[in-house]
């Protein structure tokens, strides 16, 4: 039995950047990850590598950015004056922050940069504009097909 749009899976994964880098394993916490194929709750590149899998397999895919999180959006760079941030607030570039959308939605950038009277923040996925693999190990499917059980 191969994986299939509809079904639910189970898998172990490993995934690093270029540079070898692990930045996300599922080994690591001890437990796969369960999604259903072709529901969009996995990122297109690594949905599409499970895609025709059978159990027991084991497939490395490189992800580009398109298939993945996307490319960097310099419109999702904004600048706020320093006055918004509370006078406590120790402002460092990198430093990750959270605030509301106009529409009072939460919203998490990266302090990109620190100018005179303002502060650049970046609202890009961090994972945004690069390309990523995965070593991804099919351990269970479930047949997202019930009409014909009984």
């Amino acid at each position: 039995m191969k994986a299939k749009n509809g079904d639910t899976v189970s898998v172990h994964y490993k995934g690093t950047f270029q540079d070898g880098t692990v930045f996300d394993s599922s080994h690591d916490r001890g437990e796969t990850i369960d999604f259903e194929v072709g529901a969009g709750q996995m990122i297109p590149g690594f949905n599409d590598a499970v895609v025709d899998m059978k159990v027991g397999e084991t497939k490395t895919v490189t992800v580009a950015p398109e298939e993945g999180y996307g490319e960097v959006n310099p419109n999702a760079l904004m600048e706020f004056p320093k006055t918004v941030f509370p006078d406590d607030f120790d402002l460092k570039e990198g430093e990750m922050v959270q605030g509301n959308s106009p529409a009072g939605q939460p919203m998490i950038g990266k302090i990109n940069e620190i100018q005179e009277e303002t502060v650049v923040v970046d609202f890009n996925h961090p994972m945004a504009g690069r390309e990523l693999n995965f070593e991804i190990e099919l351990v269970e499917i479930r047949d997202g097909d019930t009409s014909d059980a009984e």
